[in-house]
């Protein structure tokens, strides 16, 4: 039977709760335990698909299509059970459910409330994010209750984490509440208060944590962790310290030392071998031991939250590791890119332009993969960057005057970049695509396959089929391809079904290393095994500045 660890979150948010869950369920994992992570967000939203970056961070995409919250990415790094649309579910996607069954009729005419009918839709949800009464479920499921305690709008999973806990009795369900413990420096001490507070508002819902993650800048004595203990209820080898550390891929074994995995083991009566955290240890020591340094420019418009491209700078710093090298980012607001700064970008060793949506910063980012093709700096454009990458060599080396994407400009002379149902060419030639394969305006989800071109860098780095995510509604316009590979473009990429560009690229005689590709690598890499496009990059970057040291 699957047992359950919720994690909760109190005082402030953005204490980490993803990155602590995520932990523990590396280190149950390296005990032989099959576990899954669960995320319940409390926003109306039904999922994050329409959040601005700048409030929500970027959206993670699974292998089955859904647009979830940023902490899965973590999830999917840390351990090796790949998340689906069943790992991450909202307060709006509950009401739209209980809404639902209620117009059907299932509740056969009953009053439909918080208690119980939301509160058990919660359950279900759970439950079959657990893979619960099917071959997939799991040993241990880690739940994490977005927002704080006492946000109303977490109010339900709370209570509907308390109503599984009852019904589910002794051993079956555990509770971990991370709390901030702030160092107040004109008192030069810790101040527990506002955990006490946290706890008592926890406990007022009817939960008692069995362990307590204390989030601070230092390490928290044992005296301190004595006192949280005496008010908490907790016992003290339950009250966990978690500092600030350098790179979090160090708080699974700060965690483990602490004992946190033996006393969740123990709660719910799980019998397993000792943790084995030596591949961590391993991954650590390379981060802490690079060769070399490269800086890589990254040219979007969503430069003031760094959680925007959270598995982009992961999957950077993967690839980083795997090349024994720092990998530094530096953010370069692609509004602000004109053609009297553009030359600033000659400092770096890659420049990389992301994903994004509309049409502000475009120019920029047109800019800045012109310079890069120019001046023959390692390039890679993801998604919005690909697209642009096409736009810029259209209009500078395919003579094709005035090209862009419909997205931005609707009567642009030349659409080399359009959804599917408005490709048309310069005489206004409308493709006509059959009704299986035409998807309008929809957006391009999940995974797909695409066929690679043998003697490409593409195929170099992919071999002859590429899987990766999607997320995007525009593609390239197919009747301008046949002009832009005449031109030198080079397709090295269709998807198997649709016919659809996927990559682009330069041939090695004329640029070193210039790729563009219409998903996104980043949500598939891991520390492991890194991910072969990104270390092919960031080797490229290392190469361009040994090259630019020499001269």
């Amino acid at each position: 039977m699957t047992k359950y660890v919720y994690v909760t979150g109190g005082v402030v948010s953005s204490l980490g709760k993803g990155i602590a869950s995520a932990s523990l369920a590396a280190i149950l994992e390296s005990r032989g335990l099959k576990v899954t992570l669960i995320k319940l967000d409390p926003y109306i939203n039904v999922d994050p698909g329409t959040m601005s970056p700048f409030q929500h961070g970027e959206v993670f995409v699974t292998e089955d299509g859904a647009e979830t919250d940023l902490d899965l990415g973590h999830y999917e790094r840390f351990i090796t059970t790949r998340m689906k649309r069943s790992n991450n579910f909202t307060t709006g996607q509950i009401y739209m459910s209980v809404l639902e069954k209620e117009r059907r009729g299932d509740y056969l005419g009953k009053t439909v409330q918080v208690i119980p009918h939301i509160t058990n839709e919660i359950q279900d949800y759970v439950r079959r994010g657990a893979g619960h009464g099917t071959p997939e479920a799991v040993d241990v499921a880690i739940v994490e209750i977005g927002g704080t305690v006492g946000d109303i709008e977490s109010l339900p999973f709370l209570e509907a984490a308390r109503q599984m806990s009852l019904k589910a009795g002794p051993n079956k369900v555990a509770f971990v509440h991370l709390t901030y413990v702030p160092w107040i420096a004109a008192a030069g001490e810790l101040k527990t208060k506002p955990t006490q507070h946290t706890v008592q508002k926890l406990r007022e819902i009817g939960i008692q944590p069995d362990a307590l993650l204390c989030r601070a800048d230092r390490r928290i004595p044992s005296d301190e962790r004595e006192k949280i203990s005496l008010f908490t209820n907790v016992p003290e080898y339950g009250v966990i310290s978690m500092w600030d550390v350098d790179t979090i891929y160090k708080v699974p074994r700060m965690l483990h030392e602490q004992g946190l995995d033996q006393l969740i083991c123990t709660k719910l009566q799980l019998n397993t071998r000792s943790a084995d955290l030596t591949r961590w240890d391993k991954l650590v020591h390379e981060v802490e031991n690079p060769s070399m340094d490269v800086t890589i420019a990254m040219c979007g418009k969503y430069t003031e939250l760094s959680d925007s491209y959270k598995s982009l700078n992961e999957a950077l710093r993967h690839a980083g590791i795997h090349n024994h090298a720092r990998i530094k980012i530096e953010y370069v607001d692609s509004e602000l890119l004109n053609s009297d700064n553009i030359a600033q970008l000659g400092q770096y060793d890659g420049i990389l332009v992301p994903g994004g949506f509309g049409k502000r910063g475009v120019e920029g980012k047109i800019l800045a993969a012109q310079f890069a093709r120019e001046q023959k700096i390692p390039y890679l454009g993801i998604c919005l960057g690909m697209q642009v990458a096409t736009i810029e060599y259209a209009r500078h080396m395919a003579g094709l005057e005035g090209a862009n994407s419909t997205e931005f400009e609707a009567a642009s002379p030349h659409p080399v970049i359009a959804l599917i149902d408005e490709w048309q060419d310069a005489e206004g030639n409308i493709q006509k695509r059959d009704e299986k394969s035409a998807m309008g305006g929809t957006m391009r989800l999940g995974a797909q396959s695409s066929d690679v071109v043998p003697g490409t860098l593409a195929f170099e780095i992919y071999g002859k089929v590429v899987t990766e995510r999607h997320r995007h509604r525009y593609e390239a316009n197919e009747l301008y391809l046949d002009r832009l590979q005449h031109a030198g473009l080079v397709i090295s990429a269709i998807t198997q079904r649709e016919k659809l560009t996927e990559i682009v690229e330069l041939p090695r005689a004329v640029h070193p290393w210039f790729v563009g590709v219409q998903f996104h690598p980043e949500f598939k890499s891991t520390p492991w095994d890194g991910h072969p496009l990104f270390i092919a990059y960031i080797k490229a970057a290392l190469e361009h500045r040994l090259k630019a040291n020499r001269a």
